[in-house]
């Protein structure tokens, strides 16, 4: 691929040298993203943030990453802020964003949006979420959890064995990173899902056609016994056409440290691509993982910011001057990492 001032739209752009371009650019980033060091590389660049969606990690990660690297954030959230509440079109916001903008970082609940958002930027768009449909950024910060996980193990991604676990219909997060494992070898992926909400059949095709061996259930508990990886999701509750449908499936599926203990392996990681639903009556991870050393969810949320920081300087062509406008920090920065 090449991806200087190309669009990243869609997991389907990518093939596994990309994605280890991507990875190796990341790793280079944690110095930035830990504050053990600060670049400017994109001082005067200028990130337009539209989330037209509810986020919070996706949205402050992308933010946070542009920062990171120097440059500024613009944002616009919710409709109701922008000009397409008087009825401006995608094309016309575009035109205009566009030219305020280095890059865009986008999220919409329509499928496909982002991708017409993009036929008319000037700039680079980076797809935050369109609707039930992708995820990209979220798939390779995913897979670069996966990626460390296993590493610690003495594993690579060769031959992993993960379940995907909850509203697999609407989750655009495992959408895009089934597409991202089929560009790897002898992954067995275990689909566990209300039979309402399996996963897209296009996708589970393309998985076993790619050659992976792709297993679905609507039980757990026997599911998750011999995985590398639990993958668990929420109930996409703003995709189901009311709140009494979503609730049939609320709670469907809990892991919790009793049942992880009874049937996951020692060394099983459990993921989660946040936020997950602790109201009760859901609580698909329990609040007795947190101290489970297995936990990623938290390592996963900060490997967004370092895969997005690697997104930006790719596209925006400055990998090779990263480390020419960098200094050393000099504030107290913790010991968040």
């Amino acid at each position: 691929m090449k991806f200087t001032g190309s669009h990243i739209l869609s997991i389907g752009q990518f093939e596994r040298i990309d994605i280890d371009r991507i990875f190796d650019v990341a790793d280079r980033m944690k110095p930035y993203a830990q504050r053990r060091r600060i670049t400017k590389v994109l001082d005067g660049a200028i990130l337009g943030s539209m989330f037209f969606e509810p986020s919070t990690r996706t949205r402050v990660s992308f933010g946070s990453a542009f920062n990171l690297l120097g440059g500024e954030v613009r944002e616009t959230i919710g409709f109701e802020s922008s000009a397409i509440a008087k009825g401006e079109s995608l094309y016309d916001t575009a035109r205009v964003l566009s030219g305020y903008s280095d890059a865009i970082a986008m999220r919409h609940p329509q499928e496909g949006s982002v991708a017409e958002f993009a036929a008319a930027s000037r700039v680079p768009v980076i797809n935050g979420g369109d609707g039930a449909n992708e995820h990209p950024s979220q798939a390779l910060l995913d897979l670069y959890t996966i990626k460390k996980e296993l590493q610690d193990q003495g594993r690579d991604l060769d031959g992993l064995r993960i379940a995907l676990i909850g509203d697999l219909k609407f989750g655009r997060t495992v959408h895009s990173l089934c597409k991202l494992l089929t560009l790897y070898n002898n992954v067995a992926v275990t689909l566990i899902s209300p039979a309402e909400l399996k996963m897209p059949g296009e996708i589970v095709e393309r998985m076993r056609t790619a050659g992976l061996a792709v297993t679905e259930s609507d039980a757990m508990e026997e599911s998750i016994a011999h995985v590398d990886i639990a993958y668990s999701t929420r109930i996409q509750e703003e995709r189901f056409a009311s709140q009494e449908e979503a609730n049939l499936y609320r709670g469907r599926y809990r892991l919790n440290q009793a049942i992880y203990t009874r049937f996951c392996e020692p060394n099983t990681v459990i993921m989660h691509p946040l936020p997950r639903d602790s109201r009760e009556g859901a609580n698909e991870l329990d609040n007795d993982l947190n101290d489970n050393p297995n936990l990623a969810i938290f390592r996963q949320a900060d490997n967004g910011v370092v895969v997005r920081m690697a997104l930006f300087t790719l596209i925006l062509d400055v990998e090779d001057q990263v480390e020419k406008y960098s200094r050393d920090v000099n504030w107290y920065t913790g010991s968040r990492f």
